[in-house]
């Protein structure tokens, strides 16, 4: 039988390279590191790492040893927190969610969850999906609302325990001008007629389509200003430094500044939620993604954001 331990000590070696550093990180001595790994070798009947004067390098054994690895620590996280709500005087849910959508969303849905089960410690944490969805991975949060653009959710490392995506809702993006802008009139425009502008970048994600959409029409993306929260970007938009592209749910151009769409195919965001996929119900995470449902059709039938397409399926790895 393979020991969790020894696993543990690979891991390290792998992620720095060194049994001396591994042993840092590990509080171990290099010595106790280098028997660990012959250990490990000796039951496995392969060598798993090999030292050379540039540092350790893995075996094709040991790459496989350390998937393995990743994959049983994120499962040992999350039994380890289901262990500790069960010792927990009261149930416990926590939420992880990026901050606009759950501005959008969390008010109305978390005010139904909260009256129809008051018996629930609820936690709820500002997280962007590269740190949301690894917090669902080891147990730290129980649910995600989180998004994604053209690619898939950013999952993280490993493909353990395994992740179910629930779409919520479609948030299309528009164009913020300053009022007085010779555009503002228009009920649509195409992003390559602003070619000419400076942008305020409220998000990297947004930069990251507004460059790769810049190379395709044979512009070059000019920034005025990079901030990380997009009612400050439209601010400075307002304040006349350039103009911006913000997702419906975030829109709030106020007095100085106006949103006009972006001609079809107009990009968009998908809002969603990401749970774990356990072996037993949870049936906290289905009320509280039901609660996030119902919020997501009320937004769509009022005309603040479409309901997204699709069932619910795995997140992609």
């Amino acid at each position: 039988m393979i020991d969790v331990q020894r696993l543990r000590v690979l891991r390290a070696v792998a992620e720095h390279g060194s049994f001396n550093k591994a042993a840092g990180s590990l509080l171990l001595t290099p010595s106790a590191v280098s028997q660990h790994i012959a250990a490990l070798e000796r039951t496995l009947g392969h060598a798993v790492a090999v030292r050379s004067t540039r540092g350790v390098t893995l075996t094709e054994a040991g790459r496989l040893l350390v998937g393995a690895a990743e994959a049983i620590s994120d499962e040992l996280d999350q039994v380890r927190a289901r262990i500790e709500r069960i010792g927990a005087a009261r149930p416990r849910l926590t939420l992880a969610t990026f901050t606009s959508g759950g501005r959008h969303l969390l008010p109305v849905a978390l005010a139904r969850f909260v009256a129809a089960h008051p018996e629930v410690e609820l936690t709820v944490l500002e997280a962007e999906p590269e740190q949301a969805v690894p917090m669902v991975r080891r147990g730290a949060a129980d649910l995600a609302l989180t998004y994604r653009f053209d690619g898939p959710v950013p999952a993280g490392p490993g493909g353990r325990p395994a992740l179910d995506w629930t779409p919520l809702m479609e948030d299309p993006l528009s164009v913020v001008l300053p009022r007085g802008h010779r555009f503002t009139g228009r009920a649509s425009l195409g992003l390559g007629e602003l070619a000419a502008e400076r942008w305020v970048l409220g998000c990297l994600k947004t930069e990251a389509y507004l460059r790769k959409y810049a190379a395709q029409a044979g512009f070059e993306l000019r920034v005025a200003a990079s901030t990380t929260d997009y009612f400050f970007a439209q601010s400075l938009v307002a304040a006349g430094v350039g103009v911006s592209l913000v997702p419906s749910v975030s829109l709030a151009p106020g007095p100085g500044a106006v949103a006009v769409e972006v001609d079809p195919p107009r990009p968009a965001r998908q809002i969603g939620v990401i749970a774990a996929r356990g072996r037993a119900p949870q049936p906290y995470v289905g009320t509280l993604t039901g609660a996030l449902l119902a919020e997501a059709g009320a937004g769509a039938r009022a005309g603040t954001g479409a309901v997204a397409g699709g069932a619910p399926g795995a997140v992609r790895e």
